[in-house]
């Protein structure tokens, strides 16, 4: 952690959400004039996509046909960790970009499923991070010490399935029984590096469905806000002023001492209303050091 070079890091699955909420932060740093350094999770993959397909395929014949985005070796979690300890020592570093798709080739000028060459940050007040392992702890690295905010985006699992089929179907061009076969693939490392890293994070916002989703592989839709409830779980409620989010957040509720249960369709306002104070505080904090 760093008060001088502070660190927000958004973890959650794909198809989880962090997007969308990595559009929220957007509009309190530019509200709050904040300039910030922005890193994705993707960007710190080790293999492209034509490698990975051929390190997947290689473990398969070696007997593991569970290798995933999600396992830590198929990341460079060693150079996130670098980039991290740089940034919170000096506020420098360097980042990439994966190229997804045929819009992301044409931005960039590289086809889709490679990366972009390596570039140093702009200047900024902080750094934030969104993708799979920004809270991720193993044998070699410890991520979650250098974020001074941790957020996961943790939608019930059946909803995540959902949001990642209709995702991977609509944005990406695959089969339903593509996404199906990386779902079942990922499971292992799923359980192994991505749910472990919610203990660690400070507050966690889960998307809950009110509307039946048992198989969301038959789902045609996926639930709007007005069909959810949205759980935020703080890992330490004190200096939380939860009177104050349950009067300005209406049909609002605490559900545990360190849970507040709000509409889903004030994902926005809850995140504004939570989340500026805090990333406030790092600001402040950071100005005493100067």
């Amino acid at each position: 952690m760093s008060a001088k070079h502070p660190i927000i890091s958004i973890t959650g699955s794909s198809g989880a959400g962090t997007t969308s909420v990595k559009r929220i932060f957007e509009q309190i740093f530019r509200r709050e004039n904040i300039d910030a350094a922005f890193i994705e999770g993707d960007a710190f993959h080790r293999y492209d996509r034509t490698a990975m397909k051929e390190k997947v395929a290689k473990e398969e014949k070696g007997g593991n046909p569970n290798f995933t985005h999600f396992n830590a070796e198929a990341n460079e979690l060693e150079t996130l960790q670098s980039v991290f300890e740089e940034y919170g020592r000096r506020g420098s570093g360097k980042t990439r970009t994966y190229v997804h798709d045929d819009e992301e080739a044409k931005l960039y000028g590289q086809p889709p499923g490679t990366f972009t060459p390596w570039r140093d940050f702009e200047p900024s007040k902080l750094l934030f991070y969104e993708g799979l392992h920004g809270c991720a702890v193993t044998d070699k690295v410890d991520l979650a010490k250098f974020a001074d905010l941790k957020i996961g985006v943790v939608p019930v699992i059946n909803l995540e399935w959902i949001q990642k089929i209709h995702r991977d179907r609509t944005t990406r061009g695959y089969s339903a029984e593509a996404v199906m076969d990386v779902i079942l693939r990922r499971m292992p490392d799923y359980i192994r590096y991505i749910t472990p890293q919610f203990t660690l994070t400070d507050i966690n916002f889960q998307r809950v469905p009110i509307v039946d989703t048992s198989n969301p592989f038959i789902a045609r839709w996926i639930p709007t806000p007005d069909e959810s409830m949205l759980v935020i779980r703080f890992a330490k409620p004190r200096g939380i002023d939860f009177p104050y989010l349950l009067s300005m957040i209406h049909d609002s509720f605490m559900s545990r001492a360190n849970s507040i249960v709000v509409p889903g369709n004030k994902l926005d306002l809850a995140m504004q209303l939570i989340l500026t104070p805090l990333i406030l505080q790092l600001i402040e904090r950071q100005n005493r050091m100067s």
